[in-house]
């Protein structure tokens, strides 16, 4: 590891996805991710977004908070990297206000939906008792990680959140801000729009648990690992819930890393393929940033 100092023109704002918080007591969503990009020597804050809402909800209150932080820190713009649907928090904060971002990264987001997200949909009427009643556990759900996160004056609508994470959903969305989207599946996009770069990850779940280490025993990963049988059409590319090239956006970095979709935020708490360190993407991927005067 090269021990120069990552001081980044730009702050970096790690965007949490569904369900995500900024801490829970000693548990941090990002688990040493922010800690390692400080001692790297980045600028790190993590925005606190509502656990489940729509992207453009989840967008506006990036904004305000991005406002707070520059008004606070004197930054003129901010690096944003979000993971899951953070990234298409993210990516509508930057269409929006694109003075405001330097770069977007996705990390596993789901950039053109989410197959799971579309099973899930599919299995669930709209308006009929199954919905109200999956709605009311969601609900319950991301209330209880509000009010341990110390969150719970942010608006939570879980049906809102699922249909904005649906492939129907995510391409309406892309219709309105398309910006870093590739030209064709599996490809790549542009790595600067508006002046603001584009940048993407991603990982895959490797052919068996054999392969993973003491991953295998994480209870979220083998959760993960049943969520991708629901895959169709990235049936043999997915992190356990986004496809490989769902998860493409502007210059691509690399989305096959071994990593399942927790993986990509080093949960649950480190448990992680031993070959493969997560953290340690996102120090380099400052530096990256570092080297394009970001």
């Amino acid at each position: 590891m090269n021990d120069t100092p990552i001081t980044t023109k730009y702050p970096i704002l790690l965007v949490h996805g569904l369900f995500g918080f900024d801490r829970i007591g000693t548990f941090d969503m990002f688990h040493g991710i922010v800690t390692a990009l400080e001692n790297a020597g980045c600028r790190v804050h993590v925005p606190v977004l509502s656990s489940t809402h729509d992207n453009e909800t989840r967008g506006e209150q990036l904004l305000e908070q991005i406002d707070r932080f520059m008004n606070r820190t004197g930054y003129l713009k901010a690096n944003l990297i979000g993971h899951s649907q953070g990234a298409l928090t993210a990516r509508y904060a930057a269409a929006v206000r694109p003075d405001r971002v330097a770069s977007v990264t996705s990390v596993c987001g789901p950039n053109h939906g989410s197959e799971v997200a579309d099973w899930v949909r599919r299995a669930l009427t709209p308006g009929a008792l199954p919905e109200r009643q999956a709605a009311r556990l969601i609900r319950g759900f991301s209330y209880f990680l509000s009010l341990l996160g110390g969150t719970t004056d942010l608006p939570r609508d879980p049906v809102r959140a699922l249909d904005a994470l649906t492939t129907n959903g995510v391409e309406q969305f892309n219709r309105r801000y398309p910006q870093g989207l590739p030209d064709e599946w599996g490809g790549e996009g542009p790595e600067r729009v508006d002046g603001v770069n584009y940048y993407s990850w991603s990982g895959c779940l490797r052919d068996t648990l054999l392969d993973e280490g003491q991953n295998a025993f994480d209870p979220l990963h083998l959760a993960l690992r049943s969520y991708a049988l629901l895959f169709e059409r990235e049936a043999e590319h997915n992190d356990g819930l986004v496809g490989r090239y769902s998860s493409h956006l502007g210059k691509v970095i690399r989305s096959d890393y071994p990593l399942d979709h927790m993986d990509a935020i080093n949960q649950t708490a480190g448990w992680v393929r031993s070959d493969i360190d997560p953290v340690q993407l996102y120090v380099d991927h400052a530096g990256l940033l570092f080297r394009k005067g970001l």
